[in-house]
């Protein structure tokens, strides 16, 4: 069995814990400052992943912006972007979603077995679809990721249903968790964490490993394995006068 993937887990919230709201246009959690800090972060992984639900809903690029860190990319021998991953138990994604029609870099559907074969056909060539078993289960994406894909570094950006599952598995390093100054207060908003059986409770608590205050939002960095030490040891992030703090996964 290869060594699974370096996994961060990136999340924006409402103080509520919502990651939206009900209406049909997406309520931004972040800042400028703060969706810079995230393109840094794209940039120094190998892929990133988001489920279904949020390819559906939100259609989001997935993309590395700045030039300057497309360009470090390709100067170590990397695509400008990293690749993309999404996971789907329903099959249900659209063949013209951004995920599938922006970017250059490799994509990945993963996918339960019995419907690999009529995914392949609904997108073609836009992705890569592999099905893993009667359920995917977040253990089994990582695998084939780190042992067929080469991916070293994951970054994933949600929704709830894929962080829950993350954290459920105990296959997460690190948690980025920022917080919007509102409330959101619709009880069918849909949640940053589903319910669950977690490994970290009160009597076996994350450690935060940093925390830094972007203009209107709080980024709360949070240790979730052993392995975060080897990304910078135990330097905290600057609590204001945020800028981008590279840092390198191993």
């Amino acid at each position: 069995m290869s060594e699974r993937p370096y996994v961060t887990l990136s999340c924006a919230m409402s103080i509520d814990g919502c990651l939206d709201s009900t209406a049909p246009q997406r309520l931004a959690m972040s800042n400028t400052s703060d969706l810079d800090r995230v393109d840094e972060v794209r940039a120094q992984n190998d892929a990133i992943m988001v489920g279904a639900s949020t390819v559906r809903r939100d259609n989001p690029r997935l993309l590395v912006r700045d030039p300057d860190r497309r360009a470090r990319r390709v100067a170590e021998g990397k695509p400008w972007s990293p690749a993309k991953v999404t996971v789907t138990s329903t099959g249900d994604l659209p063949p013209d979603a951004h995920f599938f029609t922006t970017g250059e870099s490799p994509r990945f559907v993963y996918c339960p077995g019995g419907m690999a074969h009529s995914l392949r056909d609904l997108l073609g060539e836009r992705a890569t679809v592999v099905g893993v078993g009667e359920q995917v289960t977040m253990a089994a994406v990582l695998e084939d990721l780190a042992s067929e894909q080469g991916v070293r570094s994951l970054m994933v950006e949600g929704g709830g249903t894929v962080l829950t599952q993350f954290l459920e598995e105990d296959l997460a390093d690190e948690l980025h968790l920022v917080i919007a100054p509102f409330f959101v207060g619709e009880p069918r908003a849909p949640r940053a964490f589903g319910a669950g059986s977690f490994p970290w409770t009160a009597s076996r608590r994350a450690r935060l490993a940093g925390s830094a205050q972007i203009g209107d939002v709080v980024l709360l960095r949070y240790a979730l394995s052993d392995r975060v030490g080897m990304l910078d040891g135990e330097r905290s992030l600057p609590e204001a006068g945020w800028r981008p703090v590279p840092y390198r996964v191993p």
